[in-house]
């Protein structure tokens, strides 16, 4: 009989499953997150390059635009959430001592929260002309 070096019991493989209970949810979430920021990213070159040179009511006309926002918002949330699972995997990795792990992994998830929420306001803001 071959000895196998999986460490996981027979439930966990026919699961995915690793140590964590996460499977590859992690591992795919930021793959995906990275292809989707693939065009949005050329979109939001394209439109810094359009808006070159452009006046403040011209590009208050543009940001207005529906679908611009809603071009921007999805890089803006894409991105966002690429970020967090990015530096939570670092922090995983090389924070050292639970108590600072946590305390950064805790620090992470508010920063991120808080730069999509003054993004995002700032988008509507400018998108609905208040």
């Amino acid at each position: 009989m071959k000895k196998s070096s999986d460490m996981r019991t027979a439930l966990g493989r026919v699961r995915g499953l690793g140590a964590a209970r996460e499977g590859t949810g992690h591992f795919w979430a930021i793959r995906l997150t990275s292809i989707a920021l693939v065009p949005l990213t050329f979109f939001v070159v394209g439109l810094l390059f359009a808006l070159n040179g452009a006046g403040y009511a011209e590009m208050r006309s543009i940001l207005g635009n529906p679908l611009v926002s809603m071009m921007l918002l999805a890089t803006i949330g894409a991105s966002l959430y690429h970020m967090w699972l990015g530096m939570q995997d670092i922090l995983l990795d090389y924070a050292h001592g639970e108590a600072s792990k946590y305390g950064l992994l805790i620090l992470n998830t508010f920063f991120c929260i808080a730069i999509g929420a003054i993004c995002a306001f700032s988008l509507l803001k400018i998108a609905f002309g208040v």
